[in-house]
């Protein structure tokens, strides 16, 4: 299974090869959170000031392969690249618009991972998710889970 200091590692490996020209302007933090069918992660913005990128729980699994994970860091550093989140200037109005993140995304290398992605999401992750889902759904809470 893999930690925290796993995507740790992971989030500075990427930076250095393929974000070097993007300048840290706070701390990065990055963590495994939730479990999404339908999300890989997200990138906000802490009261604190640092920025926390956080990737779906369900990638702890090593049945995700590594591509996707490394992808999905590559993607919410591309959003801190473009400002959002992060205390760089906003070089768009909107995040996604106009594929603007794929577009950073292959200029910076991943160009082939993108195109492994849409595959495995098509012939894999459906079943991940609904499997890890299954595993996760609490069983007979009740109405009054809350009592």
């Amino acid at each position: 299974m893999r930690d925290d200091l796993f995507l740790n590692e992971e989030l500075e490996k990427i930076w250095q090869s393929n974000f070097s020209d993007v300048e840290r302007k706070n701390n990065v933090k990055i963590r495994f959170k939730g479990r999404w069918k339908n999300k890989f992660g997200h990138i906000k913005k802490l009261k604190n000031g640092d920025s926390e990128i956080v990737i779906n729980g369900y990638f702890r699994n090593e049945s995700v392969p590594d591509f996707i994970l490394q992808l999905t860091i590559a993607h919410e550093l591309a959003h801190y690249s473009h400002g959002f989140n992060s205390p760089l200037p906003k070089l768009y109005n909107h995040p996604h618009k106009g594929g603007i993140v794929n577009k950073e995304l292959k200029k910076r290398g991943f160009g082939d991972f993108i195109k492994l992605e849409r595959k495995w999401v098509k012939n894999e992750w459906k079943n991940i998710a609904e499997r890890e889902f299954r595993e996760q759904r609490p069983r007979n809470i009740g109405l009054f889970r809350w009592l």
